[in-house]
C-alpha cells in the first residue's frame, strides 16, 4: 500500500528546515516569480538549489510553485525557469497556466508537474485532460467534499489541502483582487479582499449580520478527521501556509506526523496552533460544512486565545486574567483591535513580574492609548515560539559493513535506502602491543552526530589482533559520509534539444459581436442584431437555441452532463474535455486565457471563439493577437469577481427568494457588488463595468474578431445604444 505524503509550506529556509525535521515527505516552495504567494519571503535561485539538495539529503521531495498565469512577453523566461528548476533536481512544479502545461511537456517531457488547485479541478474530466498531458497530479478543489473526492476514477495523484488558510472563492475563479486594485490572485498578488469588512444589503436595506467580515473564512484543521481522510481516494495531504512563521509549519507538520503515523499527541496540541495562528477552525467543504461553520464574521485576523478582560483604563491596563500571561508575550484588545508586546508586567502591588496565571489581577503600561474595557486575547506564546525553535533534526538509517583482515586494505561500506558506497584505507597490521578491539571500531564508525545519517545495522568481519589507528577510523567515517552524500545530491538529468516557434496567423475573419445576456428581455433585445447570443439560462437556451443562442456552462460542475450537437460557451477544462469534440463550443474567459500557448491549446479543440481573460490588458492583447485566430475581446460589461460554493444570502437572511430580491455587498468605500444566487452557490460581480469601447478600433488593428458585450442590469434602450455605437465603429 502506498504511503500518504504529508506536504509541508515553506516561505524561507527556516520554515523549510522546519518542516522537514518535523515530519514533511515533501515541501513546496515558490521562486521569487511565478508562484501564487509572491508576497512571502521566497526563495532565489541560489536558495532553491541550496533547498532542493538539503530536502534531498533528508529523503525528502521538493516541489515548486509556478502556478501564476502567464503573460506573452514572459513566456521565454518562464519555460528557461522550468529547465533551471528540472536541471537542478526539483521533484515537481506545480502549475496553473494550461498552455505552460502543454508546452513544458513538449519541451521538457521528464518533467513532473502537478496541476494547481487554482485551475479549479473540480470534476473527473479536469482530471482526464492533464492525465492525457501527462499531469501526474492534480490539487483538487477545495470546494470537493470528501465524497465527492472518492468518486473521482481518473487514475491520477490527488492531492488535498487538509489544514491551513482557506480561499472563500473557487480557486482561479477570482478576479475581485485583480478588477479591485490590480492585484491578481491569479499572478500571486491577491490583496485578500475577502478579508475586509462589508455591508449585506437587501434592495436598498441593510441586512443584520453577526459580524461585518461576510467573506472571510475561518482556518482549515481536519486533525479530529485524519483516519476519514487517509481512507479516502487522496495520495497527498497538503498544509497551507507559505506566508507563515517556522515555528508554526514545524509544529503543525509534527502534528500531521504523528497523526499520520499513530503516536499519541499532547491534548492541548489546538490549543498551541491557536496561539500560533488561527480565525477559528472548520472542516471546510471536506466535511460539507454549514455556511455559518465556513466563516467567522466576527473577525478576519489570528485570534490566539483568550487570557483575560480589561477591567480598568487609566495610565496603565487593568486586566483580570483567565489564562496565564508572561513576559514578552504578545496580546491584543479584541474590540479595539490594538495590540502590543508585553514588556512589562506588574502586579497587583505594582512590582514587576515574569508571569501572572489565570484569576491574577495584573497591570500593564497603556502604550497602545487604550481608551475602554476590552477582551484580551494572547496572539504570540513567548515561550512556546521559543521552544519550538529547538526540535531535532532527522537522522537517516545507514547499514554499515567493515572488513578488517590482516594484509589486505580497511574497507568501510556505507548503505542508506537507494545508495551504496565503500572505501578503502591503509593494509592492515597485526597488533604489536594493544591490539584494536570490534567495541572500539564500532564506537568509532558510529559517530555520525554532524551528518543525517545514525547507524543502524553495523556487520564486522575482522581478524584477531589486528591494529588500526582511530584517526584512520575518523578520517575514512568522514570520506565515506561525504561520498554518500555527494552520491545521493548528484543529479543525472538532460534537457532535450527541442525549439518550438511561434507562427503568424493571417486573420481574415468577419466581425463577430457576441452578447452574454441575464434574461428573456435582454435576448428578444439583441436578438438579430447581434452575432451570438451567450446566456446561462438553460431553459431559454432551449427556446432560443436556433438563433445562435450558446448555453454557458457552470465553470463549477462537479457532475458534467452529456450533450451533443448543442451549441455551448465552456468554462472550465472539464468542459472542453468532453464536450468540444461533439458540440458547436466557445470558450469563456473563465478559462483564464493570457497568452497564446493557451489559446492555441484550446484552439487544437476546435472552438470557434476564445475569450481572453479581462485580466490582460490591450499591450498584451496585441501581443497574443498575431499567433491566433478566434480571440474574443470583452469590451463592455459587468465581470463576475468571484464564485463560492456557499449561498452567503441564506446565511445572513433566512434564505428568502433571492430572485425576488436585489442583495450587494457594500464595502468601506461605499461601493455596491451585485450577488447573484445560481444553485445556492454565491456569484459576486463587479461594482463598475469593463468599458474598452473605445478602444475596438485599435483592437481590430490588432486583429482581433470577436468582441464581447456582457449584460447585467441594462434596460433594452442601454443595450440599444451599446450595440448601435458599435456598429458605428464597426462600420
Amino acid at each position: 500500500m502506498k504511503k500518504t505524503e504529508l506536504l509541508c509550506p515553506a516561505g524561507n529556509m527556516e520554515a523549510l528546515k522546519a518542516a522537514i525535521h518535523n515530519g514533511a515527505d515533501a515541501v513546496y516552495i515558490s521562486g521569487k516569480n511565478f508562484g501564487a504567494r509572491k508576497f512571502a519571503d521566497n526563495f532565489n535561485e541560489h536558495e532553491i538549489i541550496e533547498a532542493i539538495n538539503y530536502a534531498h539529503l533528508y529523503d525528502v521531495k521538493i516541489y515548486i510553485t509556478a502556478n501564476t498565469v502567464i503573460f506573452e512577453h514572459e513566456i521565454e523566461t518562464f519555460i528557461n525557469y522550468l529547465k533551471f528548476l528540472y536541471l537542478n533536481g526539483v521533484d515537481a512544479v506545480i502549475m496553473q497556466d494550461i498552455g505552460m502545461i502543454s508546452l513544458a511537456k513538449k519541451l521538457i517531457p521528464n518533467l513532473e508537474i502537478h496541476a494547481s488547485t487554482q485551475s479549479n479541478n473540480c470534476n473527473d474530466e479536469t482530471l482526464k485532460l492533464y492525465k492525457e498531458l501527462g499531469v501526474t497530479r492534480a490539487v483538487l478543489a477545495r470546494e470537493l467534499s470528501l465524497k465527492e473526492i472518492n468518486n473521482l476514477k481518473t487514475d491520477i495523484e490527488k492531492e488535498v489541502f487538509i489544514h491551513g488558510a482557506l480561499c472563500i472563492s473557487y480557486s482561479g475563479c477570482c478576479l475581485f483582487s485583480s478588477l479591485n486594485g490590480g492585484r491578481s490572485g491569479n499572478r500571486g498578488e491577491c490583496a485578500g479582499p475577502c478579508r475586509l469588512p462589508y455591508t449585506l444589503i437587501k434592495n436598498k436595506e441593510i441586512i443584520k449580520t453577526d459580524g461585518k467580515f461576510l467573506l472571510s473564512t475561518k482556518e482549515l484543521n481536519t486533525t479530529q478527521y485524519i483516519k476519514e481522510i487517509l481512507n479516502s481516494n487522496i495520495q497527498s495531504l497538503k498544509i497551507e501556509g507559505r506566508m507563515k512563521s517556522p515555528e508554526y509549519v514545524g509544529y503543525v507538520t509534527k502534528i500531521y506526523r504523528n497523526l499520520l503515523d499513530n503516536i499519541p499527541i499532547n491534548e492541548n496540541y489546538n490549543q498551541n496552533i491557536k496561539k500560533l495562528f488561527n480565525r477559528e477552525f472548520t472542516t471546510g467543504h471536506l466535511f460539507e460544512n454549514t455556511n455559518r461553520d465556513l466563516v467567522n464574521q466576527q473577525y478576519s485576523n489570528h485570534q490566539g486565545i483568550k487570557i483575560g478582560q480589561v477591567i480598568n483604563v487609566n495610565k496603565k491596563i487593568k486586566i483580570k486574567l483567565t489564562d496565564h500571561l508572561s513576559q514578552n508575550d504578545g496580546i491584543r484588545f479584541q474590540e479595539s483591535n490594538k495590540g502590543m508586546i508585553v514588556n512589562k508586567l506588574y502586579n497587583d502591588k505594582g512590582l514587576l513580574i515574569n508571569k501572572a496565571y489565570k484569576n491574577n489581577i495584573i497591570y500593564l503600561d497603556n502604550k497602545v492609548n487604550l481608551k475602554k474595557h476590552d477582551t484580551v486575547l494572547k496572539t504570540i506564546d513567548y515561550k512556546l515560539q521559543e521552544n519550538l525553535k529547538k526540535y531535532p533534526l532527522k537522522q537517516l538509517p545507514i547499514d554499515i559493513k567493515v572488513q578488517a583482515l590482516i594484509g589486505k586494505p580497511l574497507s568501510l561500506t556505507f548503505s542508506d535506502s537507494k545508495n551504496t558506497v565503500s572505501i578503502q584505507g591503509k593494509y592492515v597490521e597485526k597488533a604489536i602491543t594493544s591490539p584494536t578491539t570490534k567495541e572500539q571500531i564500532k564506537k568509532q564508525i558510529s559517530k555520525l552526530g554532524n551528518t543525517p545519517y545514525k547507524a543502524n545495522n553495523i556487520i564486522i568481519n575482522m581478524d584477531n589482533n589486528i591494529f588500526i589507528t582511530i584517526k584512520e577510523l575518523n578520517e575514512l567515517r568522514r570520506k565515506l559520509c561525504e561520498k554518500l552524500i555527494n552520491k545521493k545530491l548528484e543529479i543525472k538529468r538532460q534537457l532535450l534539444d527541442i525549439n518550438i516557434t511561434k507562427k503568424k496567423v493571417l486573420n481574415n475573419q468577419k466581425i463577430n459581436i457576441n452578447v452574454y445576456i441575464t434574461n428573456e428581455e435582454q435576448l428578444l433585445t439583441v436578438i438579430n442584431k447581434v452575432d451570438n447570443i451567450y446566456t446561462d439560462n438553460y431553459q431559454l437556451y432551449l427556446k432560443y437555441k436556433n438563433q445562435n443562442v450558446y448555453y454557458k456552462t457552470e465553470r463549477t460542475n462537479t457532475n458534467l452532463q452529456d450533450f451533443n450537437n448543442e451549441n455551448l460557451l465552456l468554462t472550465n477544462l472539464g468542459d472542453i474535455y468532453k464536450y468540444a469534440k461533439t458540440n458547436n463550443c466557445r470558450a469563456d474567459y473563465s478559462l483564464n486565457i493570457t497568452n497564446s500557448y493557451s489559446s492555441h491549446f484550446l484552439n487544437n479543440y476546435h472552438l470557434k471563439s476564445i475569450t481572453l481573460s479581462p485580466e490582460i490588458d490591450l499591450n498584451n492583447i496585441k501581443n497574443i493577437a498575431p499567433y491566433e485566430k478566434n480571440l474574443e475581446v470583452i469590451i463592455y460589461g459587468t465581470i463576475e469577481l468571484m464564485v463560492i460554493k456557499h449561498c452567503i444570502i441564506k446565511t445572513n437572511d433566512n434564505c428568502p427568494n433571492c430572485k425576488d430580491n436585489k442583495y450587494y455587498l457594500k464595502n468601506s468605500q461605499n461601493k455596491l457588488f451585485p450577488i447573484v444566487t445560481k444553485a445556492c452557490k454565491t456569484h459576486i460581480m463587479h461594482h463598475e463595468k469593463i468599458n474598452l469601447l473605445e478602444s475596438m478600433n485599435i483592437l481590430k488593428k490588432f486583429g482581433i474578431r470577436n468582441f464581447r458585450l456582457d449584460f447585467f442590469d441594462e434596460n433594452n434602450q442601454q443595450i440599444l445604444n451599446i450595440i448601435n455605437k458599435i456598429k458605428n465603429v464597426e462600420n
